[in-house]
């Protein structure tokens, strides 16, 4: 076929560069992936963190990190300017709004020394120093922060300040209620650990405190406060929450029901055990939106609240069919980018932008099966998924950017181009998303037809059941 035949020329492309090559060996039952470092022989004292909404009405969230030792010469503290997943800098330095600090009851002079890094006077050695920061938090997304008198969500690099020299250290963060009656019935929706064994431990509502290894798990558990509903389900023998916020309708017996065939069906297409040890979807549900961020442990979603189930419902409608396959691209990047990823971000760079030209592998092969997915577990029919393939083909065909831009370049250039779209971007840029599920569909097949279907792009054993 013509799509396919056009398509091999950008397809050429190495196989990515691996971190680790995933096996089920290698990640026990835990939120997080494994790291290479040198343990010190004494474990410093843990970098304390607590965030509260401290004025609901005027978005306003209150954040203080106290370290325990901090640089003699002049510690140094920074936001990071984008978050993994979402490739663009965003800058969540420019929505502080007041920022401070303070050792033994004593303001200490903090100066700013870029746009998003800030340097604490010397303090004389064994001193502890806290910062705290008012922070805007208006960003109804998946990728930042957003509170009002109804809720409260962020994601931890649009809050949290790193330690310049502390970033593998531990964390405690305590989640705080917002003051005022209003305000009792709120609770927590997060993957973070709780602190078990320390004093405080988050309790049944869910503040309290809880716990990270480093900061890199810090900011990849996003939180969620409010009277959400809640639904739970198990797969493959791991706890799953489902926690929505907003007015809804939506049937959760019918959307847990689906989310386990597909849950259960990734894990063991990757292999058990799964990698993480409790996985929570945080679903914010408005009057129209789409879109969702992956983190190691759970997911935030944005979307419709007429894209989930009603009661009663029917088949797989179009808009719950195409929530499922956002819920599945997800949870499948658990895996894919979470704990496969390419070279580029071991470890994350977060003051600047980390180019890679693999976003086709990651995001294009994940965007492939996230549909497939739900054909493999039962969710939808043959006809549905054959439907989904023709949009996508049609999307990519109907692109004059594919001419333009070959998958590399446009993975490498998501910084600039594809997520700062304007009236030319169709004329010259390629979706690494639907042109790289193209590729990994053509890969699959040809695997397929290869082999006589004894291998495919996924697993050896796997075969198709169209």
């Amino acid at each position: 076929m013509d799509w396919i035949d056009s398509m091999a020329v950008l397809a050429t492309p190495r196989i990515p560069t691996l971190r680790t090559p995933y096996n089920s060996a290698n990640f026990p039952n835990s939120s997080n992936p494994p790291t290479r470092r040198t343990e010190p022989a004494m474990t410093p004292a843990a970098i304390r963190y607590s965030i509260r909404p401290s004025n609901p009405e005027a978005h306003l969230f209150e954040v203080r990190c106290t370290l325990p030792d901090p640089d003699p010469a002049g510690q140094r503290f920074a936001l990071p300017a984008w978050i993994p997943g979402s490739y663009l800098i965003r800058d969540f330095a420019r929505h502080v709004m007041a920022i401070r600090a303070e050792a033994g009851g004593q303001a200490v002079a903090l100066d700013k020394i870029n746009k998003h890094t800030w340097q604490a006077a010397p303090l004389a050695t064994g001193g502890t120093l806290s910062v705290i920061c008012e922070i805007y938090a208006w960003d109804l997304s998946v990728r930042g922060a957003h509170v009002d008198q109804t809720h409260a969500f962020f994601n931890g690099s649009s809050v949290f300040l790193r330690a310049h020299g502390h970033e593998h250290r531990r964390c405690l963060i305590e989640l705080q209620r917002p003051i005022g009656q209003r305000f009792q019935d709120w609770r927590v929706a997060t993957a973070l650990p709780i602190a078990e064994g320390e004093k405080g431990a988050a309790g049944s509502d869910g503040f309290g405190l809880y716990q990270a290894a480093d900061y890199d798990e810090l900011i990849d558990h996003p939180v969620e406060m409010g009277t959400f509903t809640l639904a739970v389900f198990t797969a493959c023998g791991v706890p799953h929450e489902v926690a929505i916020s907003g007015r809804h309708d939506g049937d959760l017996a019918r959307l847990t029901a689906d989310l386990t065939r597909i849950c259960e069906w990734q894990i063991r297409f990757f292999g058990q055990p799964a990698p993480m040890s409790r996985y929570v979807f945080l679903i914010t549900a408005v009057g129209d939106a789409y879109g969702g961020l992956e983190h190691r442990a759970s997911t935030a979603l944005l979307c419709a609240r007429d894209d989930l189930p009603y009661p009663g419902m029917k088949g797989t409608p179009e808009r719950y069919r195409t929530f499922l396959g956002l819920c599945s691209h997800e949870y499948f990047h658990a895996w894919n980018v979470k704990r496969i990823k390419p070279a580029a971000f071991v470890a994350y760079n977060l003051d600047r932008e980390n180019y890679t030209t693999l976003l086709w592998a990651f995001e294009g092969f994940t965007s492939y099966y996230d549909d497939l997915a739900l054909l493999r577990c039962g969710v939808i029919k043959a006809r549905d998924w054959l439907q989904l393939v023709a949009k996508t083909i049609d999307r990519v065909l109907s692109n004059p950017g594919r001419r333009r831009q070959t998958l590399a370049q446009s993975s490498f250039d998501a910084w600039t181009k594809y997520y700062r779209p304007d009236e030319n971007t169709p004329n010259a840029v390629v979706s690494y998303y639907a042109k790289g599920a193209l590729v990994a569909l053509a890969l699959d097949l040809t695997l397929r037809l290869g082999t006589e279907n004894r291998k495919s792009l996924g697993c050896g054993s796997f075969r198709p059941r169209l």
